[in-house]
């Protein structure tokens, strides 16, 4: 019992100390990429919440999505760019 709570208490710390995806999209040249990054950075938030109320029990599957989502900031960041170099 004790070695769990340990265990969980180390992931919730892990978990914590994994950073949220930067906000990194210009909302005055580009407001729709910066509204998709903001949504995105909200499902993160929402997924950590997640992880914490289900003693991160979630099969790996909230920590993929949290993974995914990185990827999806990283897209958006680039999508800015190409725009960027396109005007």
């Amino acid at each position: 019992m004790i070695k769990t709570r340990l265990l969980v208490t180390l992931l919730a710390l892990a978990a914590f100390a994994v950073a949220q995806p930067k906000k990194n999209v210009s909302a005055a040249r580009h407001p729709n990429l910066a509204a998709a990054q903001r949504l995105s950075a909200q499902a993160f938030e929402k997924i950590k919440e997640a992880q914490t109320a289900n003693e991160f029990d979630l099969g790996g599957h909230a920590q993929k999505a949290k993974d995914l989502l990185d990827q999806v900031n990283k897209e958006l960041k680039l999508a800015a760019e190409t725009a960027n170099k396109n005007k």
